[in-house]
């Protein structure tokens, strides 16, 4: 009997050392994983401190133009602006990867480079594409001095769209009834619920018919006679690199070291960049910013983009 009692004691020792031995592994494995979220292994231009002397400015736009992303106006815009004050920039390029996004935040952006390039007529502003530059990334591109590409890189799209869906017909056949009460009658305008009238589709195409000449009179302006008599130009379509430059869409191959180095002759690179804090990078790490998106989608019946 004692020879039991003194085993399973053994045994419970055992295994509280077993179970404390799995917490502290999974506390580090945590702590690991945190560490890992908040790093950047993107790679890229690392950020020298200022008075470095004379060099090429540099700001980076990727992803999906947002207001509450890494390529939102907010960030973009005062990025620009530190890079364009700094008496020791030669010039300042855009490095520019994105498909596109709101077209309020390309818009506010396109407004601050026209007038960073007015209150500073000296220093230039060059965009340099790398995989794509469409939609509201091209709306911003165009008020650059000249945008620059590499032959495979994707480019344009200058067209607008407002997305959605419609379960109308899966409600009627799941017996489901949707009871949406409003005050005014274009309250429920776009609902994914309800039925879409004539007159509504009117009104939304008639709204993206504005917005999309917003877009192609801001295009129209930056590139002035580079663009080529193209019926195709304005069409949403897009094109690459090499076919671009031939439809006076960009201006000529580059990437920012080429054009640091051989057009603004001044190869040493910093990166004003406005970077992530640590919430915002734990939080697109772990997903938050993607549950955010999906439940938007799923509480709002259409959206307007530049895509």
């Amino acid at each position: 009997m004692l020879e039991k009692v003194l085993m399973a004691g053994i045994r419970e020792q055992r295994a509280s050392r077993r179970w404390k031995i799995f917490f502290r592994l999974l506390v580090l494995a945590i702590f690991a994983l945190v560490v890992w979220s908040i790093s950047d292994f993107d790679g890229g231009t690392a950020t020298v401190g200022a008075g470095s002397g004379k060099h090429t400015a540099l700001v980076t736009l990727s992803g999906e133009i947002s207001s509450d992303g890494q390529a939102s106006a907010r960030k973009i815009n005062a990025a620009l602006e530190s890079a364009f004050d700094d008496a020791s920039a030669a010039g300042v390029i855009l490095r520019i990867n994105s498909p596109g996004g709101s077209p309020v935040q390309a818009g506010m952006i396109y407004d601050d480079i026209v007038r960073l390039r007015a209150k500073y007529p000296k220093k230039p502003l060059y965009v340099v594409v790398e995989e794509i530059c469409a939609s509201g990334g091209y709306y911003v591109a165009a008020a650059a001095d000249k945008i620059y590409v590499d032959k495979a890189s994707i480019v344009g799209s200058i067209g607008v769209l407002m997305d959605g869906f419609g379960f109308t017909g899966l409600m009627d056949k799941l017996g489901v009834e949707r009871r949406l009460l409003t005050a005014g009658r274009n309250k429920g305008f776009l609902d994914p619920f309800s039925p879409q009238t004539d007159q509504q589709k009117t009104y939304a195409l008639d709204m993206l018919e504005q917005v999309h000449q917003q877009f192609i009179g801001a295009v129209k302006k930056g590139r002035g006679n580079r663009l080529k008599d193209d019926p195709d130009l304005f069409s949403g379509l897009f094109w690459t690199g090499q076919r671009s430059i031939e439809l006076g869409l960009a201006d000529g191959l580059g990437t920012v070291d080429s054009v640091a180095r051989d057009v603004l002759k001044a190869p040493n690179l910093v990166d004003y960049t406005v970077k992530e804090n640590l919430p915002e990078r734990v939080a697109r790490r772990f997903g938050a910013a993607v549950g955010a998106a999906a439940m938007k989608t799923m509480m709002m019946g259409a959206s307007l983009s530049f895509k």
